[in-house]
């Protein structure tokens, strides 16, 4: 497999992780069970999960109103965004 494959299935992968722990927070958190830190959900979105974190806020209506996520996750979106534009790009 080349780079661009390998590349892709990781952010295919990284996404749906970030997604799930959403949706894993939100329920815990419904049961008022132990979560999944802030700082854990942020490290995934920099990892490249950005896109799946930020559908997952919203579709679980989870971190929606904490501003730093509201503020930061799109942010690192677009950051993610631009690195994959430069690297295909200038590959």
């Amino acid at each position: 497999m080349n780079a661009t494959i390998i590349s892709l299935l990781y952010f295919v992968i990284i996404n749906l992780i970030s997604f799930s722990f959403f949706g894993i927070d939100k329920r815990l958190a419904r049961k008022k069970k132990t979560r999944t830190s802030e700082k854990m959900l942020f490290l995934i979105a920099i990892a490249g999960g950005a896109f799946g974190t930020w559908i997952g806020m919203y579709f679980f209506r989870h971190k929606t109103k904490r501003w730093y996520f509201v503020v930061f996750i799109p942010l690192i979106l677009l950051a993610q965004v631009a690195g994959v534009y430069y690297f295909v790009l200038y590959k």
